[in-house]
């Protein structure tokens, strides 16, 4: 087993809490870290876990768990779990786990999941979308679709998301969040492949040859997946095309590090909107 085997990783750094009195990770955690890895796996292929398998009309359990230990991991290390769905029966499917150091395999693992009736708890088959969406991830092909448009066009799916995210998960007032600027914006959004919104944003154009990009929502499950950077990109292509010559947006305080790692400069104080602190971001298109 090598890293190149995998598509997908997931990092982590071991915790003092982690280490046994052989100043190793105790063996059982291994098997926690492969299951942390399972859950970011169901991110980066753009399914909240339980809104998804709602839909998908069924859960995941495992059946069977295996690790083979070749070496230990130590206090401080960072290392990469990497994922893979290796086998799609009818009913079951099987994950391939490495846990890696630099490049070096630690541990190796085998998960054996049965998609069962969550009220019953037996097998049925696995949704035709679900694999479908297992297959074409492991084939190295996107699990997600953007569509841009208008408001009428696009507030079917970017309303629920909004909704999820700034009323119901940061409390904003209801009034506050919904303006007469939604009609005149360009609105983008990231859809998965069971038809589910999983990030929006909106284009603006205050004044002339300036775009401001705002309103933007990911779904919480699948934060850290780059479904946000797909938005404010697909956003920033929109105001180039159209001559804009800058970019400008009011960042959430606490999303500032990710604005900067898309080419964005803060800059003037904090300040106050709907009772969470916020800067003002610009980036040049020229």
């Amino acid at each position: 087993m090598k890293r190149s085997d995998f598509r997908f990783f997931h990092r982590l750094r071991v915790r003092w809490a982690e280490i046994d009195m052989q100043k190793i990770v105790f063996n059982g955690h291994y098997l926690t870290y492969i299951d942390t890895a399972v859950t970011a796996y169901w991110g980066r292929v753009a399914l909240p876990y339980e809104t998804a398998f709602h839909m998908l009309g069924g859960e995941l359990y495992v059946k069977k768990a295996t690790l083979e230990y070749h070496a230990s991991a130590l206090m401080d290390d960072d290392l990469s779990v990497g994922m893979k769905c290796s086998k799609l029966g009818n009913s079951s499917m099987v994950f391939q786990a490495g846990i890696f150091r630099g490049d070096k395999l630690l541990i190796s693992g085998e998960l054996i999941y049965v998609f069962a009736d969550p009220q019953t708890q037996t097998s049925k088959p696995i949704p035709e979308a679900l694999r479908h969406i297992l297959l074409i991830f492991e084939a190295g092909e996107s699990v997600v679709d953007l569509k841009t448009g208008s408001w009428a066009e696009m507030q079917s799916l970017a309303s629920p998301l909004r909704t999820e995210v700034f009323v119901h998960e940061q409390e904003i007032a209801p009034e506050l969040e919904w303006d007469e600027l939604d009609a005149t914006a360009l609105h983008a959004v990231v859809v998965n492949k069971l038809g589910q919104p999983v990030a929006t944003g909106r284009l603006l154009q205050p004044q002339p040859q300036v775009a401001q990009i705002g309103r933007m929502a990911v779904s919480k499950p699948l934060r850290g997946g780059h479904l946000g950077q797909m938005v404010v990109e697909s956003l920033i292509e929109v105001a180039k095309k159209r001559g804009d010559q800058s970019v400008i947006l009011h960042a959430q305080c606490s999303a500032e590090g990710f604005y900067r790692r898309l080419g964005f400069k803060a800059h003037g104080d904090i300040f106050d909107d709907a009772g969470i602190d916020h800067i003002e971001m610009t980036r040049l298109l020229t």
